[in-house]
């Protein structure tokens, strides 16, 4: 089960880059991510509430899911819809990928979750792995010092990130619902951009085109209710620091899907990134025990 969950979280949310670039430009970024969220939250609630499964969280539960719909559903996409002004999608993912780093900080500060064997390996492996496979990006940033803006709000939207996910450990270690606290997260989190983008005298109206309602309607069910379901349950089953690793791994499909519609060409330093992540990715799942327990069956027989 967990590595279908796994599985799903690095296909989908490695696709919706390309979603968002798609949704890039034609409407303003708040308006965008409120309509994202504003579909999400309700095909999210109507489904729980007609099958039964929408399940009362109490009132700390409703403060908690505003905190996550703050820093989740509204802030972390406040800062990448915006950065990409400044830095390309690439390098938002070489930055995102700190979210396993800040997970693991995070679990320890709030939780006393120990920082295992496995990450302290993992962890460098994947990041090295990452910035060779963006160096081509990375080589930008001395022409222009204006992508220290786009840094510094990735650095704060994959923190904020970060942050929902203490929540929504939280949320299970205290016995809600995964799909329930998502739901009212969205929720809040899509009023939260509502007002901003009322505010500041933003047009509500979506492009009607067949580009941008199409990329919504990927990023409404497919990136939002799928994706943050099956991570979400995800960081309640293997813990966050785990679960974050998948962020590593999805630029790798996302550069596939450059590859075939925006022809991004793999360069020596891209096939090295390659291999030390999936390094990285066994490292972090590599269980010693196991292997001896084999080899004593072996034995045995």
């Amino acid at each position: 089960m967990n590595s279908l969950l796994y599985i799903a979280v690095v296909l989908i949310w490695g696709t919706t880059w390309i979603a968002i670039k798609m949704q890039h430009g034609m409407v303003a970024a708040e308006v965008s991510i409120f309509w994202r969220f504003a579909c999400a939250s309700f095909l999210l609630m109507a489904g729980l509430f007609f099958s039964k499964r929408l399940k009362a969280i109490g009132h700390k539960g409703h403060l908690l899911c505003f905190l996550q719909g703050i820093t989740v559903f509204g802030l972390n996409f406040f800062c990448f819809y915006h950065a990409v002004t400044w830095i390309s999608s690439g390098l938002e993912s070489v930055i995102f990928s700190m979210a396993m780093i800040f997970n693991a900080v995070n679990g320890w500060l709030y939780f006393r979750q120990p920082i295992t064997k496995n990450i302290m390996v993992a962890a460098p492996l994947g990041l090295i792995g990452v910035l060779l496979l963006f160096w081509q990006d990375l080589k930008l940033i001395e022409q222009n010092s204006s992508v220290f803006y786009g840094i510094g709000l990735s650095v704060l939207g994959t923190y904020c990130f970060s942050i929902g996910n203490m929540i929504s450990a939280k949320h299970q270690k205290e016995g809600r619902d995964v799909m329930s606290t998502n739901a009212w997260g969205m929720l809040y989190g899509t009023l939260v951009m509502g007002l901003l983008a009322l505010s500041l005298g933003y047009d509500f109206s979506p492009e009607l085109s067949f580009q941008y309602l199409s990329s919504l309607l990927y990023l409404s069910v497919f990136g939002s209710v799928i994706g943050f379901g099956a991570y979400f349950i995800l960081v309640g089953r293997i813990g966050a620091s785990h679960a974050a690793y998948a962020t590593l791994l999805f630029p790798l499909v996302a550069l596939t899907v450059s590859t075939f519609f925006e022809g991004y060409i793999w360069h020596w330093n891209a096939i090295a990134g390659l291999c030390l992540i999936l390094l990285g990715n066994a490292a972090m799942f590599f269980k010693p025990e196991q292997i001896r327990n084999r080899k004593g069956i072996a034995l045995k027989a």
